[in-house]
């Protein structure tokens, strides 16, 4: 038997024994999160440490008339014994819920959805991939972690919901290191590896970390045209994703694109967000127990939808659209543009390379006005050519200066960029993001 169909089929029996299970006025809702992951870790070049985990868990919420509570449980594969601790769970359950207040803002879903999506693409030979990173690694000192596995899913009310989703997914996260202790940081994920465009990849890092050879280029703090590379960018939306298009943080006037959304504030025309679950790894329904659909966050520069979870909905009067918990985009994808990959540079001219960022803040959130600093393999851009790569430097830019006035161009190519987050589990999340071409960045030190 498919052991991931087997998996379905327990979760399925766990929640016909809950619904049975259940006295009125009692409801649950029942959340299953499980992966079977293969890890390879890499030193040197060589694989140093391989290993596999699989894992499942079930969270549990009882509601009684306004009251609800939660539990997680790990699930050990054998259905009778899964069986007995959610039974216990369930019972600790019912003996907490006397003790709790109601709340004011919980809203179930009383809609009897159904959901089942298996993204069942063949995930890659591990032997075919190890030769590829083998050959196209040979005589450099590449640190990188491979993981690769399906990602499961499910979700069941006892309003009759029932929703399963499974991804299969890699992603190979890997540095290339000098041995003058610079490196060049790069990535290589999706649902279907490609040894040519993995092999291209490796191939610009190599050829960036060649000039890693030549003399630092010393920079005075100032304005800068500057290309960030769709990893650099992705820093960027991950600190806007900290409450940028969640309905709780527009509210409650704590959004950092708080301006773009009241009409104050506009980003360049040629930006636009989607939050596109349909094209994505992630389950097309919410830990809350809502059905995702597709949403324009951002559409050429002007604000359009908000990310609206349950909680939200019922304090502000709004609907819910299926925000995950936290309404953070968890599959963000941002339009292309005209700029070809070959002509990066060209069109740079004289400025920066950025290939990627860390430690981002806000320097002003009211502003979307962030500060970070620039790392690994950033160099200094002369007339279309690599010169020199540039030691880390400081950055303090408003989001609506780089992704607004001062955006010349974003890349005709996009780059998917999945979670590398293990904690807990392996994630879904993913962001699909162009490069962008700045006529001013600012660096401060």
């Amino acid at each position: 038997m498919n052991p991931l169909l087997s998996q379905a089929e327990q979760f399925d029996a766990l929640v016909q024994w809950l619904r049975a299970a259940i006295k009125a006025p009692e409801q649950f809702t029942l959340g299953y999160d499980a992966e079977s992951s293969e890890f390879i870790r890499f030193n040197k070049g060589k694989v140093r440490q391989a290993g596999q985990v699989q894992q499942a868990s079930l969270s549990l919420k009882l509601i009684n008339e306004g009251r609800h509570a939660d539990v997680t449980l790990t699930l050990g594969g054998n259905p009778a014994v899964d069986q007995l601790r959610l039974a216990q769970a369930l019972a600790q359950l019912r003996e907490t819920l006397p003790l709790l207040p109601t709340d004011p803002y919980l809203l179930l879903n009383s809609e009897p959805w159904h959901s089942h999506k298996v993204q069942a693409q063949p995930l890659p030979d591990t032997a075919a991939v190890l030769e590829d990173i083998r050959r196209a690694a040979d005589g450099v000192d590449l640190v990188g972690f491979y993981a690769s596995g399906p990602i499961c899913y499910g979700y069941a009310s006892s309003e009759g919901a029932f929703g399963w989703h499974q991804a299969n997914s890699f992603n190979f996260d890997w540095s290339l290191f000098h041995s003058n202790g610079q490196a060049v940081k790069a990535s290589y994920a999706g649902a279907e590896w490609n040894s040519l465009r993995f092999t291209q990849r490796m191939q610009l890092a190599r050829e960036q970390l060649s000039f890693l050879d030549r003399p630092v280029q010393a920079l005075a703090p100032g304005e800068y045209r500057a290309y960030l590379a769709p990893a650099a960018l992705e820093e960027v939306m991950s600190m806007l994703c900290w409450g940028g298009f969640s309905a709780q943080a527009l509210a409650s006037k704590s959004s950092p694109l708080q301006k773009l959304y009241a009409g104050d504030a506009e980003l360049s025309p040629l930006v636009s967000f989607d939050e596109q679950v349909s094209q994505s790894l992630s389950p097309a329904f919410s830990g809350e127990g809502y059905p995702r659909q597709d949403l324009s966050l951002v559409k050429h520069g002007k604000a359009n939808q908000q990310l609206v979870g349950s909680r939200s909905a019922a304090e502000y009067g709004l609907e819910v659209n299926g925000a995950p918990e936290g309404e953070a985009p968890s599959a963000l994808a941002m339009g292309a543009g005209t700029l070809e990959q070959a002509d990066i540079l060209k069109q740079l001219g004289t400025g920066l390379y950025i290939s990627n960022l860390w430690y981002l803040n806000y320097s002003d959130q009211p502003a979307a006005r962030l500060t970070g600093m620039t790392r690994f393999a950033t160099f200094w851009v002369e007339n279309g050519e690599i010169k020199a790569p540039v030691n880390t430097m400081r950055f303090d830019d408003s989001v609506y200066s780089l992704l607004g006035s001062q955006l010349e161009a974003l890349t005709a190519e996009r780059e998917l960029l999945l979670s590398a987050s293990t904690y807990d589990q392996r994630q879904t999340a993913s962001n699909l993001l162009p490069g962008a071409l700045v006529n001013k960045l600012t660096l401060t030190l």
